[in-house]
Protein backbone atom coordinates (compact mmCIF):
# COMPACT_ATOMS: atom_id res chain seq x y z
CA UNK A 1 0.00 0.00 0.00
CA UNK A 2 2.81 2.36 -0.75
CA UNK A 3 0.72 4.68 -2.88
CA UNK A 4 -2.46 4.53 -0.82
CA UNK A 5 -4.14 7.82 -0.05
CA UNK A 6 -4.60 9.11 3.50
CA UNK A 7 -8.28 8.16 3.45
CA UNK A 8 -7.56 4.63 2.24
CA UNK A 9 -5.00 4.05 4.97
CA UNK A 10 -7.25 5.64 7.57
CA UNK A 11 -10.41 3.61 6.92
CA UNK A 12 -12.07 2.70 10.16
CA UNK A 13 -15.28 1.45 11.61
CA UNK A 14 -17.82 4.03 12.66
CA UNK A 15 -16.74 5.67 15.92
CA UNK A 16 -19.14 5.15 18.83
CA UNK A 17 -21.58 7.77 20.05
CA UNK A 18 -19.84 10.19 22.40
CA UNK A 19 -16.44 9.90 20.69
CA UNK A 20 -14.63 13.06 19.61
CA UNK A 21 -13.46 13.11 16.00
CA UNK A 22 -12.00 15.62 13.56
CA UNK A 23 -13.91 16.16 10.32
CA UNK A 24 -11.10 16.32 7.76
CA UNK A 25 -13.29 18.00 5.13
CA UNK A 26 -14.37 20.85 7.39
CA UNK A 27 -11.31 20.96 9.63
CA UNK A 28 -13.35 20.97 12.84
CA UNK A 29 -13.82 18.77 15.84
CA UNK A 30 -17.15 17.19 16.63
CA UNK A 31 -18.69 14.75 19.06
CA UNK A 32 -20.44 11.77 17.51
CA UNK A 33 -24.12 12.04 18.40
CA UNK A 34 -25.32 9.12 16.32
CA UNK A 35 -25.29 7.30 12.99
CA UNK A 36 -27.76 7.69 10.17
CA UNK A 37 -27.23 5.45 7.16
CA UNK A 38 -23.66 5.86 5.97
CA UNK A 39 -23.17 9.12 7.88
CA UNK A 40 -22.11 10.18 11.35
CA UNK A 41 -23.99 12.99 13.04
CA UNK A 42 -21.47 15.33 14.63
CA UNK A 43 -22.08 18.23 17.00
CA UNK A 44 -19.64 20.98 17.98
CA UNK A 45 -18.26 20.55 21.53
CA UNK A 46 -19.96 23.77 22.67
CA UNK A 47 -23.29 22.55 21.34
CA UNK A 48 -25.08 23.79 18.30
CA UNK A 49 -26.20 22.47 14.99
CA UNK A 50 -25.24 18.92 14.04
CA UNK A 51 -23.71 18.11 10.69
CA UNK A 52 -23.17 14.90 8.74
CA UNK A 53 -19.80 13.41 7.90
CA UNK A 54 -18.73 10.21 6.23
CA UNK A 55 -16.74 7.85 8.46
CA UNK A 56 -13.86 7.89 5.96
CA UNK A 57 -13.68 11.70 6.28
CA UNK A 58 -13.00 11.72 10.03
CA UNK A 59 -10.15 10.72 12.28
CA UNK A 60 -10.09 10.22 16.02
CA UNK A 61 -9.34 13.41 17.94
CA UNK A 62 -5.99 13.55 19.71
CA UNK A 63 -5.89 13.76 23.50
CA UNK A 64 -5.06 17.47 23.22
CA UNK A 65 -8.00 18.07 20.87
CA UNK A 66 -10.35 16.16 23.21
CA UNK A 67 -9.19 18.22 26.19
CA UNK A 68 -9.70 21.48 24.28
CA UNK A 69 -13.18 20.36 23.24
CA UNK A 70 -14.14 19.40 26.79
CA UNK A 71 -12.90 22.73 28.19
CA UNK A 72 -14.85 24.63 25.52
CA UNK A 73 -17.98 22.65 26.35
CA UNK A 74 -17.55 23.28 30.10
CA UNK A 75 -16.97 26.99 29.55
CA UNK A 76 -20.05 27.22 27.33
CA UNK A 77 -22.13 25.40 29.94
CA UNK A 78 -20.94 27.56 32.84
CA UNK A 79 -21.79 30.69 30.87
CA UNK A 80 -25.41 29.61 30.62
CA UNK A 81 -25.84 29.33 34.38
CA UNK A 82 -23.47 32.03 35.60
CA UNK A 83 -25.75 34.97 34.82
Amino acid sequence: MKNATHRETHKQQKPPSGAFVVDLRQGRIGQVMGHEGPFLQLRPPRGGREWDARPDDVRPATEAEKLTAKVQAANAESGRWGK
